[in-house]
């Protein structure tokens, strides 16, 4: 029976055709097309959901709550800044590798539980999020620009917030957990970058 399982199971793997996980900007230049984006893509789920474990750690250990809108706002406005640079024709070097990057910075940081200032915690996420943002306004094409950023930065405050939900909830239970949340992230990354 478990024989018969593994093979059915390795025909559907090898007969299956690439899943597309994004709406095609250019064809679907739509809100929902901007919402889709982050939601579809590994790299943007695993960096804004630990932007949002990295802020709920933050404002732990700060006993101060502002971190929980500072360090993602900085990141959503960063992000369209990055955005509209693209969309004006703005080049910016190394996106996909900073955005690979991000992921295992930001999930070593969660890792580490990393005390800095808050606005040295949004400076370092907004760094990443220029390059995310970037490459969100280079996959447009001739799209409207206006739906798909709002929609796309829609998302990511939706991942941004579940991820300070999470960091809340299982900080107070067990921070070792939100540690090991950003370890997970970080091999995640590696395993994007070079899998």
């Amino acid at each position: 029976m478990l024989e018969r399982l593994f093979i059915a199971a390795a025909m559907s793997v090898t007969a299956a055709a690439p899943a597309f996980a994004h709406l095609d900007p250019t064809e679907h230049g739509s809100f929902m097309a901007g919402v889709s984006h982050p939601l579809f893509g590994a790299d943007h789920i695993l960096a804004m959901v630990a932007v949002g474990l990295w802020a709920s750690q933050i404002a732990a250990n700060s006993g101060n709550r502002r971190p929980l809108w500072i360090v993602p706002a900085a990141f959503v406005g960063t992000m369209a800044l990055g955005f509209l640079a693209a969309v004006a024709g703005i080049g910016l070097p190394f996106v996909e590798p900073a955005i690979l990057a991000s992921v295992v910075a930001l999930g070593l940081l969660v890792a580490m539980a990393a005390r800095l200032p808050v606005a040295g915690s949004a400076a370092v996420v907004a760094v990443f999020a220029l390059f995310h943002g970037h490459a969100h306004g280079g996959e447009l094409g001739t799209a409207g620009a206006l739906q798909f950023g709002i929609g796309f930065m829609a998302a990511t405050a939706v991942l941004h917030a579940a991820g300070i939900g999470l960091g809340l909830g299982i900080g107070r239970l067990a921070p070792w957990a939100t540690r090991l949340a950003g370890g997970l992230t970080a091999l995640a990354g590696l395993t994007l970058a070079f899998g």
